[in-house]
């Protein structure tokens, strides 16, 4: 009664099911790392001081954008971080897109764009994948859009765009390009647009440390652009918006770099152990650059 109209009449997002603690099962539904976090992220946690929890953290998580910025090569005013990339990608639609724009986006790929754009009354234009579930970025850029967004890997279908496709995409459209990069750390070789940040001011990066460093649960996402599309997420995002502890976890995780080598490594090769069994099943599965894979069973 006391809602509005749209949000009445929206479909809302289903999280992925997660099951109590003790319950012993396989869990596949939300692409979660099957590694614990890194050794020091437990060090880091032991060493902090409660005291401090009476203070209000770093209200723009300064001590991690210098970590990433250190990590990845750029510049610490580039750098943005948020309680996990969901809530970057509702700061995208606050800061960037009219009510009543246009976004366009591939389908399939993830759900929560569509939930967020129906909160923030922006209209969704799909355009399918090709049948080998490639992503067809000529059809994304006749779309008239203010944006494009790209899950880069996709998911479900864990295939890449690269980086020169997405550099030309850049180049040629006159909106906000968004790509979403929570997989990117599964892919072979310099699969990152991260490299195109400077060159291209239309481009947005966003990244997370739910999948390749196993910290879904202190929520932590962070983004990349150029300084003028950081300062908009600065104006948007709430007050205090990444916890003290969170802040804390996120650059001890960050900091491993050899345990996250190690860990990403071994996915990748169950990733690749999976795959060629299911091939030699009959399964149709396309080449993943992530951390889970899409099949197709047998007729």
């Amino acid at each position: 009664m006391y809602a509005k109209a749209h949000i009445r009449s929206m479909a809302p997002y289903i999280p992925g099911f997660q099951p109590e603690a003790e319950q012993q099962v396989i869990k596949l539904n939300s692409n979660e790392n099957p590694y614990p976090p890194s050794p020091d992220v437990r060090k880091a946690l032991a060493g902090f001081d409660y005291a401090l929890l009476r203070r209000y953290p770093n209200a723009t998580a300064e001590p991690v954008r210098e970590v990433l910025a250190d990590i990845y090569g750029v510049n610490r005013n580039q750098v943005f971080c948020g309680n996990g990339s969901d809530e970057i990608i509702s700061l995208l639609f606050k800061a960037f897109l009219e009510e009543g724009s246009t976004i366009a986006l591939p389908y399939p790929t993830y759900s929560l764009y569509r939930t967020a754009a129906d909160i923030h009354r922006v209209h969704c234009e799909f355009v399918p994948t090709r049948e080998d579930f490639s992503i067809d970025t000529e059809a994304l850029l006749a779309v008239p859009s203010q944006a494009i967004i790209l899950v880069n890997p996709n998911a479900p279908t864990g295939l890449l765009v690269s980086v020169d496709a997405i550099e030309e995409l850049a180049g040629r459209y006159k909106g906000l390009l968004i790509v979403d990069e929570a997989y990117i750390d599964f892919a072979d070789g310099e699969a990152s647009a991260l490299r195109l940040i400077g060159r291209c001011p239309n481009l947005l990066i966003l990244r997370t440390l739910s999948k390749s460093y196993s910290l879904c649960g202190i929520r932590f996402g962070y983004a990349f652009a150029d300084e003028a599309l950081i300062e908009a997420l600065d104006k948007c995002k709430d007050s205090y918006n990444v916890s003290m502890l969170t802040q804390t976890i996120a650059a001890a995780a960050l900091r491993d770099r050899s345990y996250f080598g190690e860990t990403v490594g071994r996915i990748r090769a169950s990733r690749s152990s999976l795959g060629g069994s299911l091939r030699s099943l009959g399964f149709a599965v396309p080449d993943s650059e992530t951390n889970f894979l899409l099949c197709t069973p047998p007729a």
